[in-house]
């Protein structure tokens, strides 16, 4: 069995910043057994990244999601995994207004960083949360999970205007907005021809290891990506030159786009 202290030097030994930004896409039970189940996950997560800013996806854009069309940050359950449900309720944890794309952040100036959603009708706008981990040289933890889960590549497909990936028609939601006064956005959802193109990001993944841009290892039993959003956004960017459909279907990265 796995205790806090275990779990804090796996970070350590995987490479994790402490006094940077680190966002988690997680499945807890690919962890294995810990003392203390997922609470202790989330303290360990939250004592090794106190110097820093720590962020968890809190996205809300499941079956069971937003009712009457309405998002209130602190009641909408996160539909991506129970560490995002137990870390948005922590203590000194902020998080973001978008409707079916948030973030909960804690630390290094979270509040600041999770403002300005209300300006955006699109789900990762480079404006956005999503958006602003490159700017703070974010590292991206895949903890049990695939590339297949990375809303940051979303987010770099609609930089570079990747078309077919957007809904035509905008569906009103109103944010309940404990910051200040609530308000309507019209939102433009994911939506495409070619359904989920999601599961196709997985297809990065040897590309990212090859470059230096991701390392693997565990934490506990959980097989791990440790990615840098810079190099991971910059070769996306330069891959979606070569291909603006690359992420349309599975087929491999050609090997003489990056060796």
């Amino acid at each position: 069995m796995y205790t806090k202290a275990d779990i804090i030097n796996y970070f350590s030994l995987l490479g994790i910043n402490s006094k940077g930004t680190l966002l988690v896409h997680s499945s807890m039970k690919s962890i294995g057994d810990v003392d203390g189940g997922a609470e202790t996950v989330i303290d360990a997560f939250v004592e090794y990244m106190k110097q820093g800013l720590l962020i968890f996806p809190t996205h809300s854009w499941g079956k069971d999601n937003l009712v009457n069309d309405i998002y209130d940050p602190l009641t909408e359950p996160s539909c991506v995994g129970i560490l995002s449900n137990i870390f948005m309720k922590k203590t000194g944890v902020v998080r973001s207004l978008h409707p079916t794309h948030s973030i909960a952040a804690r630390g290094k100036d979270a509040l600041e960083y999770i403002q300005g959603e209300e300006r955006f009708n699109t789900p990762c706008p480079r404006g956005g949360c999503w958006g602003r981990l490159y700017d703070r040289k974010a590292q991206i933890l895949f903890l049990g999970c695939s590339l297949k889960t990375n809303t940051f590549i979303h987010s770099v497909e609609e930089w570079c205007c990747v078309p077919n990936r957007l809904a035509n028609k905008s569906k009103r939601i109103k944010i309940i907005n404990p910051y200040g006064n609530d308000y309507h956005v019209d939102l433009y959802g994911h939506q495409s021809t070619y359904g989920d193109v999601s599961r196709n990001y997985d297809k990065l993944r040897d590309v990212l290891l090859y470059k230096g841009i991701a390392v693997k290892g565990l934490i506990g039993d959980a097989r791990c990506y440790l990615c840098d959003t810079v190099g991971m956004g910059d070769i996306t960017t330069k891959f979606l030159n070569y291909d603006i459909d690359l992420f349309a279907d599975n087929r491999p990265i050609p090997p003489n786009w990056y060796k």
